[in-house]
């Protein structure tokens, strides 16, 4: 009887409580290159505010010794740990500022910053002083990044590329249990949320997500049909209004106000690169604008506040589709 209580509690328990110890070395497919670990990164410089929040959540918070690349705030359950943590440059830290800090491990969020264009660096870079670097996968796969710009992607970002950057880190860092634990947590969720609207009214709803604007009143950064905002609409059966391969194409509001999206979705964030950075100037330009202002979301005011890191393939995706899925619900297109 015992023996059937131990083999039935054992049965329950989640696949990552079985998680082994990574065997170093410990050689990882990246981006195109092989990179092998020895052992367990001690010093990390991280770059781009995903990749950080990623390893935070991994516990892995001990191991960062600087930060760059930052949109708005982390996420309030690190901000007294992040706040301790050398931020090197709110944008592209330079080369220096980086090895200065003797990392054996240099992690980033774009492929722009320490790819082919190494705007902060190019691997061979690091690889010449014995720096390992790791890009993640959702930046890399099925996708191209030119030019400094948000690249081409030409399939459909899905969450299995978040969840597999968080899985290979863990390995890196032998902390495979955190790393399936919270695979686990972030696929409940975005189960919860999905399920939260699957009324018809929101089948094939027309949505637009904006990021920024160069210029307020010029063409706009809009999420194309590959992005992340598209696994948003995907995963709540609403359709984007964005048929191009390019991440964040600049789109004119005559052909946004074409396709009349029926809700309109607003980054926000801390930054302010652009005019269009700032939320109350993208409200204030939709809502006087003679042709922004006869959108149906316009009209009925359908405006979604949704944190600009949301909108990146980050553990923040799953936000996004909470987010949109409460909007679509108190707006009452769920029915």
């Amino acid at each position: 009887m015992k023996i059937a209580l131990i083999a039935a509690f054992v049965a329950a328990l989640p696949s990552w409580a079985f998680a082994g110890s990574t065997q170093y070395p410990l050689t990882v497919e990246n981006c195109g290159r092989k990179v092998t670990f020895e052992k367990a990164p001690a010093k990390i410089v991280s770059i781009g505010q995903g990749m950080t929040e990623v390893l935070y959540s991994l516990g892995l918070a001990d191991k960062v010794a600087g930060t760059a690349v930052w949109v708005g705030p982390v996420l309030p359950q690190f901000s007294q740990v992040n706040a301790g943590i050398k931020r090197l440059a709110d944008n592209d830290p330079s080369f220096e500022s980086v090895v200065g800090l003797e990392p054996d491990l240099v992690a980033a969020e774009f492929e722009w910053h320490i790819g082919p264009m190494g705007s902060v660096g190019k691997r061979e870079q690091f690889q010449d002083i014995g720096i390992n670097t790791y890009i993640s996968p959702a930046d890399c796969v099925a996708k191209t990044n030119v030019d400094g710009g948000d690249g081409v992607r030409k399939e459909l970002f899905t969450m299995d590329l978040i969840y597999r950057e968080i899985d290979e880190l863990s390995k890196i860092f032998d902390v495979e249990d955190r790393g399936q634990a919270l695979i686990a947590e972030l696929k409940a969720r975005e189960a919860a949320a999905t399920a939260s609207i699957a009324g018809a009214k929101a089948k094939n709803l027309p949505i637009v997500f904006w990021f920024s604007s160069k210029e307020t009143k010029g063409d706009a950064f809009i999420a194309g049909k590959n992005s992340a905002p598209a696994y948003i609409l995907k995963s709540i059966g609403a359709s984007n209004v964005v048929a191009t391969e390019e991440e964040w194409p600049l789109v004119g509001w005559e052909t946004i106000a074409q396709a009349d999206p029926a809700v309109i979705v607003i980054a926000t964030m801390d930054r302010r690169r652009f005019p269009a950075d700032d939320p109350a100037v993208k409200l204030q330009f939709l809502q006087s604008d003679p042709v922004t202002s006869q959108m149906t979301a316009v009209k009925a005011k359908r405006f979604v506040m949704m944190d600009a890191q949301s909108m990146n393939p980050t553990i923040r995706t799953i936000d996004g589709i909470e987010v949109l899925a409460k909007a679509i619900n108190q707006f009452g297109l769920e029915n």
